[in-house]
């Protein structure tokens, strides 16, 4: 993204400096100045994977410390994988 966003740049600095008939140069760089914003915007934007590894760290400590140690005792012993749901 950060890419994107140094190429947009160069071609902002490019067109400002150029002067196009019938106003095609200013109507140009008001457009990648837009483009730029968009991209700082996105920048911004932490990407999902963050978000969603938040919400299963959550998870995780709602299952508390017995569950992973039934689940890794069943591992010792190869007698399957996770425990049956006890409602």
């Amino acid at each position: 993204m950060q890419a994107l966003r140094n190429l947009i740049d160069e071609a902002h600095a490019v067109i400002s400096t150029i002067d196009l008939p019938q106003g095609r140069a200013k109507r140009a760089a008001k457009l990648l100045e837009s483009a730029l914003s968009l991209t700082d915007d996105l920048i911004a934007i932490p990407p999902a994977a963050v978000t969603l590894g938040q919400r299963g760290g959550l998870k995780t400590a709602e299952r508390g410390s017995e569950y992973f140690r039934q689940i890794a005792s069943k591992r010792k012993t190869k007698s399957g994988g996770r425990p049956k749901r006890s409602e």
